[in-house]
């Protein structure tokens, strides 16, 4: 029996079936290989780290003192009052904890509910790219047109290390008047760009001149190794027409939790409300409180997290140049971008194939953040996660290394 219907028929079309079934992940591709040849994963963005302790405890006490049925469709008032009391404090936005913050199975939920709930078919959605591959299923399952904008490599002429950007002018001319929603990813999965504010500001002026919604995804927004992050709603003009993202699972290295939130202006959580609420109703009892406890940790314990990270995003880039690739060095997040074109490796697809078995490290190509899978210029290009232990990171660096040296 053939079974189909108005998604399965838009998942088919935008490559998300194959031979009717759904097609795994590229992160689940690569898990299952660094499974099957016990490699080291550096492919998939999920930390070694526990949890701060004051965000671990504070989830067992919820746990023991009986927190573990449904919470409100909306998310426990404790959280929704940390995530604006959050907002206030780092940013200086302002939201009603009761009419402007929803709590969502995590970041993925909040940007499905949002898509589904404001994108008819024949809108136009723009992302950069490469871009998180959630977006693209999104788009294509509520209908939508994506329209993307490149990031850009160059090499740094000082350096010689590896730099992707955007271009305002690129950027501008992507809008028309069919565009519903522009889904701006800063700090950017998955290169660790920043969008800078002159980038910003663009998106901000067209949006408002084609009457579009900006959709943000700051999930690493306090994985920073610079500059701090700066939301596109606190540019003059958009705060009312942008729905704003984040999540406690990459900050707090609780990727299982699944504890994500939307803020954004009453009319638009409500329209978003229409969907979650029968995506998930709810979820992540205990770990709700939890994440208001982490919240409202002191500044410090952020300045902290990142800087650990940053110590490893170090490690690896600086093994990985020395090794022979040429490298980006991110400014936020989890990954880095490696270029094995230096290697003797066009085709990243290919390596990330072997990799596994040949030096016992998996890595992701970036042609699976590109449609499909054209990356052009980053064809030879590698994601790699440092939000592994330092341990982890030594052995795939010599690993590596090893293998480059059997190939010389």
């Amino acid at each position: 029996m053939e079974i189909t219907g108005p998604w399965t028929r838009a998942a088919a079309a935008a490559g998300l079936l194959k031979d009717g079934e759904a097609r795994p992940t590229v992160f689940a591709q690569m898990s299952a290989r660094a499974s099957a040849h016990g490699a080291l994963n550096l492919g998939q963005g999920y930390p070694d780290d526990s949890p701060p302790p004051a965000v671990a405890e504070a989830a067992v006490d919820a746990i023991r003192q009986g927190r573990n049925q449904y919470p409100p469709g909306a998310g426990e008032a404790v959280l929704r009052e940390a995530i604006a009391e959050h907002q206030a404090q780092w940013y200086g936005l302002r939201w009603d904890p009761a009419s402007e913050v929803l709590v969502t199975t995590g970041a993925t939920e909040a940007l499905a509910a949002t898509i589904l709930a404001l994108v008819e078919p024949g809108d136009e959605v723009i992302t950069l790219e490469p871009f998180y591959d959630q977006y693209a299923a999104m788009i294509a399952l509520a209908g939508g047109v994506h329209r993307t904008v490149p990031l850009v490599p160059r090499e740094d002429e000082t350096t010689g290390d590896l730099v992707l950007d955007v271009e305002e002018e690129a950027l501008r001319a992507a809008f028309s008047d069919r565009t519903r929603l522009v889904l701006v990813n800063t700090p950017h999965n998955p290169t660790g760009l920043m969008l800078w504010v002159g980038a910003l500001q663009a998106i901000v002026d067209e949006a408002a001149r084609h009457d579009a919604l900006i959709v943000t995804d700051e999930v690493y927004e306090h994985l920073t190794f610079g500059p701090a992050h700066l939301p596109i709603a606190t540019l003059p003009g958009a705060q009312d027409r942008t729905i704003s993202i984040s999540s406690a699972g990459k900050t707090f290295a609780v990727t299982g939790w699944k504890i994500g939130w939307i803020t954004a202006r009453p009319e638009l959580v409500t329209a978003i409300t229409g969907v979650k609420q029968w995506l998930t109703y709810s979820s992540g009892a205990p770990f709700q409180p939890a994440v208001a406890a982490g919240l409202r940790l002191p500044t410090s314990v952020f300045h902290d997290l990142a800087a650990d990270l940053r110590s490893r995003r170090d490690l690896l880039t600086d093994g990985l140049r020395e090794i022979g690739f040429r490298v980006s060095v991110p400014e936020a997040g989890y990954f880095t971008v490696a270029d094995a074109g230096p290697l003797g490796e066009p085709d990243a697809v290919g390596l990330a194939e072997r990799l596994p078995s040949e030096a016992g490290v998996v890595a992701i190509p970036l042609s699976a953040f590109y449609r499909d899978g054209e990356a052009g210029e980053a064809s030879s290009f590698l994601r790699l996660a440092f939000c592994k232990s330092r341990p982890t990171i030594e052995r795939a660096l010599e690993q590596l290394d090893a293998w480059a040296a059997s190939r010389r």
